[in-house]
């Protein structure tokens, strides 16, 4: 994989959480992934795009 592609533990190490929060996201379609065969990965840019929205989405309810 790319530079810009994440697997399961990279992820959860970029975001600051455990790996089993990862797939709970994951299997609630919280996170933007992609399967490759049975193995899941992140795109690097679409995490940092969500991150962005859900302090937006934060920002806009605490108002």
């Amino acid at each position: 994989m790319n530079k810009h592609t994440m697997t399961v533990i990279e992820a959860a190490e970029y975001l600051g959480v455990c790996k089993d929060t990862i797939y709970t996201m994951v299997r609630t379609n919280e996170i933007p992934h992609f399967r490759l065969r049975r193995r899941i990965f992140f795109s690097k840019d679409a995490i940092d795009k969500w991150i962005e929205e859900q302090e937006s989405t934060y920002k806009h309810q605490a108002i």
